[in-house]
Formats: structure tokens, sequence, C-alpha cells
């Protein structure tokens, strides 16, 4: 799976939003300045995420962006299919559709397994958990190396 530029700011607009304090209105250009996010692109992606009902605008001198819900309920396969679409499939098909011959029948097992864990993370962790600095368990068992997150 390739983590587009374009997520990374969606999901780095959503966590400067997330931190504020829940009433607040953060406002685009302090977005952009804290995450070094161009503008123009910051525009982009604020629109795409606004139509995905992640985040509320509203316009004037006391307006600027905030959550649409809570961030303990946004996670990152939300923002992922607000920007991207779909998460992990192959050949732009689902894994359980695709039918290989001979030798490579098992492959199928493979990109299912493959999809589950993408699934599995991306699902699991929200907004809320990067915000505060602490991930699900088992995204450090995935790893292979306990206290990754802790240690970065």
């Amino acid at each position: 799976m390739h983590i587009t530029a374009k997520v990374d700011y969606a999901v780095r607009t959503l966590l400067e939003i997330a931190r504020a304090t829940p009433d607040a209105k953060i406002k685009a250009d302090s977005i952009a300045a804290a995450q070094r996010i161009p503008p123009k692109v910051l525009e982009t992606v604020l629109g795409e995420l606004r139509r995905a009902e992640l985040v509320v605008s509203r316009r004037g001198p006391d307006g600027g962006y905030s959550l649409a819900r809570p961030a303990a309920e946004i996670s990152i396969a939300d923002v992922i299919r607000a920007i991207e679409g779909p998460l992990a499939s192959v050949r732009g098909q689902r894994p359980e559709d695709v039918k290989y011959p001979g030798a490579a029948e098992p492959l199928q097992s493979v990109w299912i397994a493959l999809r589950v864990n993408i699934r599995a993370v991306l699902e699991n962790v929200t907004v809320a958990d990067i915000v505060a600095d602490r991930l699900p368990e088992f995204v450090d068992a995935l790893t292979g190396d306990p206290g990754a997150w802790e240690r970065r």
C-alpha cells in the first residue's frame, strides 16, 4: 500500500485540528504553517475532508475548521477512504474475486491476508490515539518491536 502525500497531509491536518480545544475553530493558515503544508494543497484537502464529513467549516472572523465528530471516532482508514477511495485492492478487484491458476493459486490467500492486516491497523488507529501519543498494543506487536512507538 502506498500512502500518498495527500493522505499524509489529510491525517496531519486532522491531527492539528484535534489537538485544539474541542470548541475551537482552527484557521487554514494556522494548519498550513504548523504542518508545513502548501496552502493550495491544504485547501483541496480540507474540501475533501469536508465533503467526507470529517471536518466542518465556518466562515467569518470567528470561523475556521473543527472535527465533525470526536477524534476517537475518526480512524486512519476513514481518512484514506475520504482522500483516495477504498483500501488495499488487487488489480482493481477484491482479492477473493481473483482466481489464479496452477502454482499461483495460493497467492489469493496472501492478498487476502495482506488486506486484512492493513485494514486491522488502519481501522483501529484513530486520530485521538495519535494525538494522545498512544497506539493500540497490537500495532507494536505487528512491528515485532514492543514499545517502538514510545521510543521514537
